[in-house]
């Protein structure tokens, strides 16, 4: 598993990052046999230390939790308990959604872009009707399964999941609806 350890304007020590990746690995090798990568970031919040961690797994899920106390090491403590959970919770479901695969989920490259908002305060008609791209990132889109994508979603807590359809391939997403069902767009084929 690569281990990606830093800090936003704090030093991390040789003992903080061995005790991240040591703890990390033990936690995670009780749900997954085959963890990718993993994101760990301390930053300080007033008088709290943060820690936001996200783990990436082969099944193409990606587990995130961030956890706030007044010491360092609590604070990776507390994520590491919060992800424990999730974790825990999903194991089960794991297991009945995802087949073994032979190989790690096969990812597509895609760009991702932030786009200004508009301002509507001044009435002047914009000279041309294409967006401002503030930020240009790059983005992997997983080859899944439906209900893959699902417990993605719930897993990161995100809004929306693009994916590719294993059973398809076609690009298809799924979203979390106002009325707190989940939506699942799929687009027709022609055959």
């Amino acid at each position: 598993m690569r281990y990606q350890i830093s800090g936003k304007q704090i030093d991390i020590g040789e003992s903080l990052q061995t005790h991240v990746q040591t703890e990390l690995s033990e936690m995670v090798s009780k749900y997954s046999g085959r963890p990718t990568d993993a994101v760990v970031t301390f930053s300080k919040s007033a008088h709290e230390y943060v820690c936001e961690t996200v783990v990436h797994l082969s099944t193409g899920l990606s587990a995130q939790a961030k956890g706030h106390a007044t010491e360092i090491y609590a604070s990776f403590d507390s994520s590491l308990e919060k992800m424990d959970k999730q974790l825990r919770r999903y194991k089960r479901r794991l297991k009945d959604h995802h087949k073994e695969r032979p190989q790690p989920v096969e990812l597509s490259d895609a760009g991702s872009y932030i786009l200004a908002s508009t301002d509507d305060s001044n009435e002047v008609e914009p000279e041309s009707s294409a967006p401002v791209i503030v930020a240009e990132m790059e983005a992997k889109i997983p080859s899944i399964s439906v209900g893959e994508a699902v417990m993605q979603m719930e897993l990161a807590n995100a809004p929306v999941v693009v994916f590719r359809n294993e059973k398809n391939s076609v690009l298809n997403v799924v979203y979390r609806r106002d009325d707190g069902n989940i939506g699942w767009i799929d687009p027709r084929t022609e055959e």
